[in-house]
């Protein structure tokens, strides 16, 4: 069984420039944003003012370059911040500094707190400066919080030795500390994905080989609570439209889980290897082919999730992408596309997706035919 895509149009992504990253997405209640950034900007535009005509790219000068750390923009494209090796930023168009919240070092054996980047840029001889771990930041759906994964500690003399990483909800107005949650991890990177409330988030903590912690965070307005939901051997995906549930991937790709945002629980599983077929280019001889899906994937709609085996395909020809119904975690069929397209699928929040056209950077928004 397969579901025809439909490509409603191609989009630019927001910098033309050739040594920009590939174009991503910040879903956020209502509204999607497309962020591209090189190493002296960030900009991002709103993809439904896009898809209108009417888009205007927003544009933000980086503070360090983009391979200390990551980033994330405001929903109002007025306030961009950057999660770096010593600090979180907060800036606006023009580049001029709102607030900066100084933290650990995130080069695993620095025990400075740096006051600035100049202290381990790119000009200094610290190798490990150059290719350190990091954490990251977004805000929340309503926009008026921060939520931030830091190295600590946050002031110097704090030092616990107990305490590596650190999870903070801060005012995005100020930068001030609301929440601070010692979540007892020893991240590599990490990545949050947005919850409809924005008093909640989730956040996978990537530790190598030592496993993938997924916190869940709540945020009453007094007190900052975190749950660590599984083993450390789930990667948080995506969280479903209404918010009661999130998608999972186990760490080395086996299954894909349906879990409750109440209680984190697993509703349902679907194991890779039991339901994808074998790649059509698969050489008859080979009869241990290695299926997983992706680290990517999200919801179409409430019930309807898109997934890929891109990475595991690749070995054999063409990426495929997948159609799952989560309510009883039931393989819908095959995607299949008019041109050939590559990576992984990008759920946009309104039942479309996104592919990115490699040698273009253009971003390729789909439906499903008949929608």
């Amino acid at each position: 069984m397969s579901a025809s895509a439909r490509l409603v149009t191609t989009l630019a992504g927001p910098l033309e420039s050739a040594t920009a990253s590939l174009p991503g997405e910040r879903c956020l209640p209502g509204r999607t944003l497309i962020l591209q950034g090189d190493d002296t900007q960030l900009a991002a535009y709103d993809l439904a003012a896009a898809l209108a005509g009417e888009a205007s790219v927003a544009r933000f000068p980086r503070p360090w370059p983009r391979r200390f750390g990551t980033c994330t923009v405001s929903p109002g494209l007025d306030v961009a911040v950057f999660a770096g090796v010593h600090a979180v930023r907060a800036v606006d168009r023009r580049g001029t500094t709102l607030w900066e919240v100084r933290h650990g070092c995130w080069e695993g054996s620095c025990r400075e707190m740096h006051a600035s980047f100049d202290e381990y840029g790119e000009n200094t001889d610290s190798r490990g400066h150059l290719y350190a771990d990091s954490g990251s930041v977004v805000f929340s759906a309503d926009g008026k919080l921060v939520w931030a994964h830091v190295r600590g500690p946050l002031a110097a003399g704090d030092e616990d030795p107990d305490v590596i990483d650190e999870w903070l909800v801060l005012d995005a107005t100020d930068g001030s500390v609301l929440g601070q949650a010692d979540i007892q991890t020893a991240a590599a990177g990490s990545g949050h994905v947005s919850h409809p409330d924005p008093g909640q988030m989730g956040l996978s903590v990537g530790e190598g080989q030592d496993g993938v912690p997924l916190l869940w965070g709540r945020w009453d307005g007094e007190r900052l609570t975190v749950d660590r939901i599984g083993d450390d051997d789930r990667c948080l995906m995506a969280v479903s439209p209404s918010g009661e549930h999130f998608l999972t991937v186990t760490h080395y790709q086996e299954a894909l889980a349906l879990h409750r945002v109440e209680d984190g629980s697993v509703v349902s599983e679907l194991d890779a290897e039991e339901v994808i077929p074998d790649h059509p280019a698969l050489h008859p001889d080979n009869d241990e082919p290695e299926v997983r899906w992706d680290y990517y994937g999200g919801f179409l709609d409430e019930h309807t999730v898109i997934a890929g085996t891109s990475e595991a395909d690749e070995e054999y020809g063409a990426g495929r992408h997948w159609l799952v119904d989560v309510r009883d975690m039931r393989l819908l069929g095959e995607v299949t596309y008019p041109f050939p397209t590559s990576g992984v699928p990008g759920t946009l929040g309104d039942g479309s997706w996104y592919t990115i056209a490699e040698d273009t950077k253009e971003l390729q928004v789909w439906r499903l035919a008949g929608i």
